[in-house]
């Protein structure tokens, strides 16, 4: 049986995932920055996501087929984006080559693919995820996987972008997590913070990170000094961040609620994508008492 959120939010060794997963996301932006921008931000990491569906098909009706018109419709219908703002990231994968045309059923239209660069690293990111869940429950799922990469991805992908759409949890953690994340590169920096705990003990009401260097997070993730500011002054503002010393001296440290924003957004991610493999792989595990244990 999946994982649940609830059982993932629940388990205080969940921390190590939730880690293990920041430092993979931010491992795929050192490596390349142009593909890691699509996971940097909340907004253009669901259009990605559906115009992977959309090029798969429907795990439901077999639909399949990617283009224009019919991917801005569906980020329209499901309040992803603006039809300006759908256009244009079609336009920005096309230049950045990770989508390129292909002959369609209808010859009126341009239909699209992702590149084997896009579908690489989103492959990636599912393995990355479905090794994190082996670990928890000593699960073959990543093996199974990597067994036959392009078929297992076109099957479980759909699944998971259908879910994640669909997930209030997924798309409104709360109010400081929307904040990075809907900003450009607030996600990358977000995952940055979080990456940095030492622990989580739930009773803190804060969790001090150590010296934080702005020059740091500026260079490392190309982000400018204003945009930088102004998302730490408003998480400030919030009371989820903040320094220990007065001048934004001393150590950085994080909320709370805003850790536990983060921690169930990834509860209620690896919950959808476990639920997904299993739907196409069967059950991680058969011996499920002795199974549910963190390693």
């Amino acid at each position: 049986m999946a994982f649940t959120a609830e059982t993932l939010a629940a388990d205080d060794r969940f921390l190590a995932a939730i880690l293990h997963c920041a430092d993979q996301m931010l491992s795929i932006y050192r490596e390349s920055p142009r593909i890691a921008s699509i996971f940097a931000a909340q907004q253009r990491w669901l259009m990605a996501h559906a115009g992977f569906a959309l090029h798969y098909g429907d795990p439901d009706d077999g639909r399949s087929g990617l283009y224009s018109g019919r991917f801005i419709d569906f980020a329209v219908r499901n309040d992803i984006a603006s039809r300006n703002t759908a256009a244009a990231f079609m336009q920005e994968m096309l230049a950045y080559r990770f989508l390129r045309p292909v002959p369609g059923p209808d010859k009126r239209t341009r239909y699209l693919e992702p590149t084997e660069t896009a579908e690489q690293h989103f492959t990636r990111w599912l393995l990355a995820h479905l090794m994190i869940l082996d670990s928890l429950d000593g699960g073959q799922r990543a093996g199974k996987v990597t067994a036959d990469a392009s078929a297992m991805m076109a099957a479980i992908q759909p699944r998971i972008a259908k879910a994640i759409i669909g997930s209030e949890r997924v798309r409104n953690p709360g109010p400081t997590f929307n904040l990075f994340n809907w900003a450009n590169t607030g996600g990358l920096v977000m995952d940055y913070l979080i990456s940095r705990l030492p622990e989580f003990p739930r009773a803190a009401e804060r969790v001090a990170v150590g010296p934080l260097s702005l020059r740091e997070i500026r260079e490392q993730f190309m982000i400018s000094n204003t945009h930088l500011k102004r998302l730490l002054t408003q998480a400030a503002a919030m009371k989820s961040v903040g320094w220990t010393g007065p001048s934004r001296k001393g150590d950085f440290w994080l909320s709370r609620r805003f850790i536990l924003e983060y921690w169930n957004y990834q509860a209620a991610k690896f919950a959808i994508i476990d639920a997904a493999a299993e739907a196409v792989l069967g059950p991680a595990v058969l011996d499920e008492p002795q199974a549910r244990r963190v390693v």
